[in-house]
């Protein structure tokens, strides 16, 4: 009984962590959310917003070696782009 309550304990203590590869998830989610019309015209801009600066944080961090985290890197596209598709 008291290794249950320890093992609790030592999983409540763990911050939580993201990789970058959970990042990039992120903003292929976004993308698929955008393409099936999830966002309504008036929240586009925000969302687009905010996968851009995902996107370029990213590229920032991404390892300059080529060793890319697990998958691919979602390749920044042009606002214009992403607006007019999500509108067709």
């Amino acid at each position: 009984m008291a290794d249950e309550v320890n093992a609790v304990e030592t999983a409540q203590n763990e911050a939580p962590q993201l990789s970058l590869q959970d990042i990039a998830t992120m903003v292929q989610i976004i993308d698929v959310c955008s393409k099936r019309g999830g966002f309504e015209g008036p929240e586009l801009e925000a969302v687009g917003g905010l996968r851009n600066r995902v996107v370029a944080f990213l590229n920032a961090v991404a390892p300059k070696d080529g060793d890319a985290p697990e998958g691919d890197l979602p390749a920044e596209e042009d606002p214009a782009e992403s607006a007019e598709s999500a509108e067709s």
